[in-house]
């Protein structure tokens, strides 16, 4: 995570206010809901909080010193939900003890769900929700429904406040190649878009290459159109590392059931 994005959060008010309008519409969907948050990083940085509404204040301190949901989600690139966010065997260490000043609202708590995402290749955000009681399929619904915005969000905040139009440009490319590969990913392996995006990141690692190198590669292998880059961002050219790369992770996928 760059200082750039925490920074931004604490001397940007429209970033702020944005990030908190976006927690409450959650909550406004959620019947049960007792808090949201936003945590991010980047690279091998530790996850920090963003952005918190209701008990998410004290829980995301809690879960990043004693694990919980978003961590775990984090760690692995897939949503985790839990019945009971306090006792649950993946966390012991987490209690209704160690979430500092509460209130009485911490009493209520029963389940949470955390959602994994990015908005570039080394940047992650978790999206998290605290209830009131078991989460349902419609919570990771509406969590999946709003990363998207929360994507876009951090793109134009992180640029933005660092004062480089053409490294946001870039970015945009870049996110426009990935998720062509995605989909196409999601499409023959009839799995969600966070599958998708960790599929891609641990080929980019196995073949050691980019990720958007890969993802224009493997676009480009399937006979498809690459987005064409906007007025002055630069083309992404993939090499021969990729182009292989990308042959051998789509064989991968049709010579194997999902």
């Amino acid at each position: 995570m760059t200082e750039t994005l925490m920074n931004a959060a604490d001397r940007w008010r429209p970033l702020t206010e944005l990030l908190q309008a976006l927690l409450e519409r959650i909550a406004g969907e959620l019947p049960g809901w007792l808090g949201a948050g936003l945590t991010v990083s980047r690279g091998d940085r530790p996850l920090r909080v963003l952005a918190t509404a209701g008990v998410a204040e004290h829980v995301l301190p809690a879960q990043l010193a004693h694990g919980g949901p978003v961590p775990a989600a984090e760690a692995s690139g897939e949503p985790v939900t839990t019945d009971r966010l306090f006792g649950d065997e993946r966390w012991p260490a987490l209690t209704r003890e160690t979430v500092f000043d509460g209130g009485p609202a911490t009493a209520a708590i029963r389940g949470a769900v955390a959602l994994p995402g990015f908005w570039d290749e080394d940047g992650a955000f978790v999206l998290s929700v605290t209830l009131d009681r078991a989460p349902g399929a419609e919570t990771l619904a509406v969590l999946r429904r709003y990363a998207k915005l929360t994507e876009m969000t951090l793109v134009v905040a992180e640029t933005a406040t660092a004062g480089d139009p053409d490294q946001m440009l870039d970015l945009l490319a870049s996110r426009a190649a990935i998720e062509q590969a995605k989909g196409a990913i999601m499409a023959v392996r009839r799995c969600p878009p966070e599958e998708a995006w960790q599929t891609l990141r641990r080929a980019s690692q196995e073949f050691n290459v980019k990720v958007r190198e890969l993802a224009v590669a493997l676009i480009e292998y399937l006979g498809g159109q690459v987005p064409a880059p906007a007025d002055g961002t630069r083309e992404i050219r993939p090499g021969t590392s990729a182009r292989h790369a990308a042959e051998r992770l789509w064989s991968a996928f049709t010579s194997v059931s999902p």
